[in-house]
């Protein structure tokens, strides 16, 4: 597990929900004291609010391919719905 702030930005989408996992798994088991309990508690917070500002940056990059009326691609369009040509 990744101990360090700094380090957790260089974890990629996959290994931190992974890593949350695991700490959900260790939380939900009952067996951790509650000093480490608190501290894993805030580790998972962490890891939550990385894992969705992944998910969040690659929503934001989520395009769709407009199709004109003989449905070749005409542009792109935000996954919002704002026109860009």
């Amino acid at each position: 597990m990744v101990d360090n702030a700094a380090d957790l930005t260089a974890l990629s989408f996959e290994d931190a929900l992974r890593a949350l996992e695991d700490v959900v798994r260790k939380l939900e088991s009952g067996e951790v004291p509650l000093d480490d309990s608190i501290s894993l508690y805030e580790r998972g917070e962490q890891l939550r609010k990385h894992c969705q500002a992944r998910l969040d940056a690659a929503q934001q990059r989520i395009e769709r391919i407009v199709a004109g009326p003989d449905g070749a691609a005409t542009g792109v369009q935000p996954f919002d719905g704002e026109s860009v040509r």
